[in-house]
């Protein structure tokens, strides 16, 4: 059975983004986080295409390094590992997880997601991610999904710590 890595990944909106545009789709993105209804309905239909168009826009190295960074990241992770590596992101940036989750699942049999985001307490690590997760199981019931999350404190203490002597040495 092949195996294949998706990393998840935060997002960040692009640098040369149109600036009323982002400030629109974040107010509109916390309205919706309490609207119900046909209010909420009317939101989304204006938030919609907006996520969409930044989802889409084109990134470089230049307008968006967390991109780029979150790319070479997968690049790392797939020579290390020995295994196909795909990025897919909680906000901000094509491709979302349902679609990076799609495109995995129709690539191999087991897909084991993993992210940077390691401590605990994170609504993309805990929430946002194990629920794209759980719609790709029900679109893909063929294939085994398993969430490489989380990580134990002590070990992100060793990480962190050996990053800090790196600096001391």
């Amino acid at each position: 059975m092949k195996t294949l890595l998706l990393l998840a990944m935060h997002g960040a909106p692009p640098d040369d983004f149109p600036p009323h545009e982002m400030a629109e789709m974040l107010g509109l993105h916390a309205r919706l986080e309490h609207a119900a209804g046909p209010q909420r309905a009317a939101l989304e239909s204006r938030y919609a295409p907006l996520e969409a168009k930044m989802r889409a826009w084109p990134r470089t190295a230049q307008n968006d390094p967390f991109h780029a960074a979150s790319c070479e990241l997968a690049a790392q992770l797939a020579e290390v590992s020995g295994l196909e590596t795909l990025v897919g992101f909680n906000e901000f940036c094509a491709p979302d997880l349902d679609e990076a989750l799609h495109q995995a699942a129709v690539r191999a049999g087991r897909i084991v997601v993993v992210t940077p985001m390691m401590t605990r307490g994170g609504e993309h690590a805990e929430a946002d991610i194990p629920a794209a997760i759980y719609r790709a199981q029900g679109r893909h019931p063929e294939v085994a999904f398993l969430y490489a999350w989380p990580f134990a404190a002590a070990d992100v203490a060793r990480f962190l710590a050996g990053q800090v002597g790196r600096f001391l040495d």
